[in-house]
């Protein structure tokens, strides 16, 4: 449960940095738009670094010598 907490504030800080720095309102249609876009992108780009850093991880030796 705490963990499903945090993937949602995380998101949610996310979503709100985004508005921020966009200085979007959102009860309009284009920058609704504008934030959805901007919003997948970003989480896409959480995805592949995710992605690249497990990977990373998988990778690694992690016998000792």
């Amino acid at each position: 449960m705490k963990i499903i907490m945090l993937v949602i504030i995380f998101l949610l800080v996310g979503a709100f940095f985004i508005i921020s720095e966009n200085s979007l309102h959102l009860n309009k249609t284009e920058e609704l738009n504008k934030f959805t876009s901007l919003y997948f992108s970003w989480f896409g780009g959480v995805f592949d670094n995710l992605k690249q850093t497990t990977a990373y991880v998988v990778k690694m030796d992690w016998l000792p010598n």
